[in-house]
């Protein structure tokens, strides 16, 4: 701004120079040169002048003799300083052959016009564009300091073991990520503290089972005491020893208890992959665990019948948690029947299916649906048994299904799993979209007003033949 407002101030200088050389060419007349020197010195400020033109000096003149004389010897223009500001000389070579130079004087205010406000306007917005960066800098920062801080905050309250904060990722990309990380994360540790527990209720109900066969026995054993004595101490004996089996029952149980929790703890530290899923046949397991429950029903007067032991029956699921499903399911059926109510077990496999049947003469099962949520019992019990049934039959590619027993007339419960050694299915028809819609709601239509009762008769029990 300087620069400028110096050469604007030199080129008004040159300007004026210019008015004085062209009356120069018309007259030198120092009478007309100083009228026009007065007219236009007094509207540059008295800064106009023309030496050499007369004895003396036309207008007033601030520049030395000497710099003067060298401008007129050299013949070009020149700028000298003087007090106050510069002078502008310009040397002019007249018709009479002599050489006059014509100064204009340029005060210090013409060459720092403007400056002073240009420079306060330059400040000003400087300031303006400071304090603006300080402003657009704090809410980017707290655009992302803000976010980072709930993250850090909520990843606090997670650590001190509250699983149901969460936060609203919001910020840059990076953190909006990581907010959505953290969600996905917290979400997986309140599943796995749920699964865990649940693993626990579903391993500590197991021990029910063999519980449930000792006390039917000290029953039997309290009500022997009050029979009379007749010498023959053969029901006893077996009474004992089904107590010892439960108690090694309960024994193993309490093993299996202990190796699936180390096994969990193990893979949750090391974060091994889960074993595959083991399989079974389901005719061994029923035929293994019914020589512990016939004998108990045995004690009880009731009626066990057992069916479809004779064929294969593979399904994708380890032994001891079919084991375990088919006890509950036994235990529930002993536990919640009056004592001399027949019972049924069947294995029955068809159609890619394996299909393990307990049907008994009690009351039956009022609400299915209730029945089959976890946690959930109108007996006053925990509700566990049917879910941990409807959980290996899950896991086994099936499900479960309660109903009434058609011969019985009591509860059907239906246990139906996948066929381990099934083909695959076909693969998917290449009719189009249009044949597979118009199929569809028929095989809908059809499957909806199948009534429960005939969609249980695809499981008939398998009744050996007479010898």
């Amino acid at each position: 701004m300087q620069q400028v407002a110096h050469e604007r101030a030199l080129a008004r200088a040159e300007r004026q120079t210019a008015i004085v050389v062209s009356v120069l060419a018309v007259t030198t007349d120092p009478g007309a040169v100083e009228q026009l020197v007065t007219a236009a010195g007094g509207q540059a400020g008295d800064g106009l002048a023309v030496h050499g033109l007369a004895d003396g000096v036309v207008g007033t003149g601030h520049a030395p003799a000497q710099d003067i004389q060298l401008a007129a010897a050299g013949g070009q223009t020149a700028v000298v300083e003087v007090p106050g500001g510069l002078a502008y000389l310009e040397p002019v070579e007249i018709d009479d052959g002599r050489t006059v130079v014509v100064e204009v004087y340029v005060p210090q205010s013409a060459l720092t016009a403007g400056v002073r406000s240009a420079q306060i306007a330059l400040t000003a917005v400087a300031v303006g564009l400071v304090l603006g960066s300080a402003v657009v800098g704090d809410q980017l920062a707290a655009r992302m300091v803000r976010p980072a801080r709930n993250l850090a905050a909520a990843a606090t309250t997670l650590g001190n073991g509250d699983l149901a904060v969460r936060v609203q990722p919001s910020g840059p990309r990076e953190l909006a990520e990581a907010g959505y990380a953290f969600n996905q994360m917290a979400d997986r540790l309140a599943a796995l503290r749920i699964a865990e527990r649940e693993m626990v209720a579903d391993l500590s109900h197991r021990l029910r089972t063999p519980l449930t066969g000792l006390r039917l026995d000290v029953d039997a054993l309290e009500a022997a005491d009050y029979l009379p004595a007749t010498g023959d101490d053969s029901d006893r004996h077996r009474t004992v020893a089904r107590v010892r089996q439960a108690l090694a029952t309960l024994e193993h149980e309490i093993d299996v208890l202990i190796r699936t929790t180390r096994e969990a703890t193990q893979q949750a530290t090391t974060a091994d992959p889960a074993p595959a899923p083991g399989r079974c046949d389901a005719g061994e397991v029923v035929a293994e665990r019914m020589r512990f429950w016939s004998a108990v029903a045995a004690d009880q007067d009731r009626p066990c019948e057992v069916y479809g032991l004779g064929q294969p029956a593979p399904v994708p699921v380890p032994a001891s948690e079919l084991a375990a499903a088919l006890d509950a399911v036994l235990g529930n059926a002993f536990r919640y029947t009056p004592q001399g109510a027949a019972l049924e077990v069947s294995v029955s496999r068809r159609d890619g299916w394996v299909a393990v049947r307990v049907d008994d003469a009690g009351p039956g099962v009022a609400d299915p649906d209730r029945a089959l949520r976890r946690g959930t019992s109108g007996q006053g019990s925990t509700g566990l048994g049917l879910d941990i049934a409807r959980r290996v039959a899950r896991a086994g590619g099936g499900s479960v299904s309660i109903g009434q027993a058609r011969e019985l007339g009591g509860a059907s419960i239906v246990m139906i799993l996948a066929d381990a050694d099934a083909p695959p299915p076909p693969p998917p028809s290449r009719r189009g979209l249009i044949g597979r819609l118009t199929r569809e709601p028929r095989r809908r239509g059809a499957r909806a007003r199948a009534p429960r009762q005939a969609r249980q008769a695809r499981w008939p029990r398998q009744r050996p033949t007479p010898e």
